[in-house]
């Protein structure tokens, strides 16, 4: 590990200033230093994706990125999801379905999904399921998951028609 020295990153719309080695991974400095805890270390390796967060709204597996790298892009975690009191639509739509069982690869697969939403506004079943291959839930509750990323583009497009 190289020395701490002076870092600025965007998390959820707000700057921090830390003194953290650059070598350390994103995933611990949002958890330890930023108290942010929805991202979970998992695998510590960038398999299971209960680490992902956004960077610049595009997924990404917190646990291998060194917080050096990041830079001035735009980090969003789950709990930077929610505006003021309303919850994401992708939020609504996995309690909706009951899509969590110990809920450990939830943040992963609710970040993931807000990321494919971001790209597609309506991606297919086989699309979904692409997105979602590089997530892993040990409960088995898939099926809650797939029916809540389907719910997810229903009420991304009743906001849109609403906006």
């Amino acid at each position: 590990m190289r020395k701490p020295r002076d870092i600025k990153l965007q998390v959820n719309g707000k700057p921090h200033d830390l003194h953290v080695s650059p070598d350390a991974s994103l995933l611990t400095v949002l958890r330890n230093d930023l108290e942010l805890n929805a991202p979970k270390y998992g695998c510590g390796l960038g398999q299971c994706g209960s680490c992902t967060v956004l960077i610049n709204r595009v997924a990404a597996r917190a646990c291998v990125i060194p917080v050096g790298e990041v830079g001035q892009r735009f980090v969003t975690t789950l709990e930077g999801l929610a505006e003021v009191e309303t919850l994401h639509p992708v939020q609504t739509a996995f309690i909706q379905e009951q899509a969590a069982q110990c809920g450990y690869c939830l943040n992963g697969m609710i970040m993931t999904i807000v990321a494919l939403l971001e790209r597609l506004s309506d991606p297919t079943e086989q699309q979904i399921t692409d997105a979602l291959s590089g997530n892993i839930c040990r409960c088995g509750t898939h099926v809650e998951i797939m029916a809540a990323a389907r719910r997810s583009v229903t009420l991304l497009a009743q906001n849109r028609a609403q906006a």
